[in-house]
């Protein structure tokens, strides 16, 4: 039982400053090792290969940090709290699966966060607005399918709380 809760935990990608760029760096955990001995070690960074066989001091900065800097929970932390830039709903608790929330980035461009590049994830944090699942999705049709859409005014009042999950399709 040990060895599957192990192996499930180390997944995921993670998002770190490396130490000897001190520049963001996208990276996963070789699960499989971290399972089977219990030590951390990597089995994928976004500054490899030119940096390849560095000593991984970033480790020490996933073992300290209480979400392991997995991408997702860094997400949800970041969006807690936030209303969607365009609706005024707030984002509420995260389905990554069925709704996931989006960016509007400073050039005003939208993005999914399938789209981003994980190593710029805290620029994208510092310089984006929170777009909702909804918003992100017209605005999408909107660019692809102009002639499909027609915009109404947004009645904010009705709008505040977070749609459930039952009501996403």
């Amino acid at each position: 039982m040990g060895f599957i809760r192990d192996f499930f935990k180390s997944r995921g990608d993670r998002v770190i400053t490396c130490p000897e760029t001190e520049e963001g760096a996208a990276v996963r955990i070789d699960a499989l090792h971290a399972a089977r001995t219990g030590q951390v070690h990597l089995s994928d960074c976004t500054r490899w290969p030119e940096r390849a066989g560095c000593d991984e001091a970033c480790v020490k900065q996933i073992l300290e940090s209480p979400h392991g800097c997995l991408v997702q929970a860094l997400a949800a932390d970041w969006y807690l709290g936030k209303t969607c830039t365009m609706c005024g709903r707030l984002i509420g608790p995260i389905s990554w699966h069925e709704a996931p929330p989006a960016v509007i980035k400073e050039d005003g461009t939208t993005s999914e966060w399938k789209d981003i590049q994980l190593q710029h994830l805290e620029k994208v944090f510092r310089t984006s607005q929170p777009l909702c699942w909804y918003c992100n999705n017209v605005t999408e049709l909107e660019q692809l399918k102009p002639e499909l859409l027609t915009r109404r005014p947004v009645q904010t009042e009705a709008r505040r709380e977070p749609l459930k999950s039952e009501n996403v399709f």
